[in-house]
């Protein structure tokens, strides 16, 4: 794990139920639901929930690339190389300070976690 950066997602549970995945960033704690991503029925979704999971993890690491080939972007200029999201809410004085390469060495620990949890 990277000292940069405290960022883990991963799965509680390996039942799919609500409220089985958990999200940290530093002190920051979210439980989330995998019930969406568990009904996903796309071809690309194949290969049970820690497949589904660890996807959504390399889409991360996708936008992560992205910044790196602008040089890397302040919080509030993100919105400017990346898909414009409707729905999101900032974490209220959410302050994450590391680099780019340390955010994506713990994106991809994540991701190959959980895609090793299986269905």
């Amino acid at each position: 794990m990277s000292a940069g950066i405290a960022l883990h997602f991963d799965r509680v549970s390996t039942k799919g139920s609500h409220n089985d995945l958990r999200l940290r960033i530093g002190s920051y704690r979210q439980k989330c639901d995998s019930y969406y991503i568990g009904l996903d029925e796309e071809p690309a979704a194949r290969g049970g929930l820690g497949s589904r999971l660890a996807r959504l993890l390399e889409q991360w690491s996708s936008q992560i690339a992205a910044l790196r080939k602008v040089g890397g972007v302040a919080p509030s200029d993100y919105l400017a190389v990346a898909a414009r999201v409707q729905d999101f809410e900032p974490i209220p004085r959410a302050h994450v300070h590391c680099s780019l390469d340390d955010l994506a060495a713990q994106i991809d620990a994540n991701r190959s976690a959980l895609a090793a949890t299986g269905p």
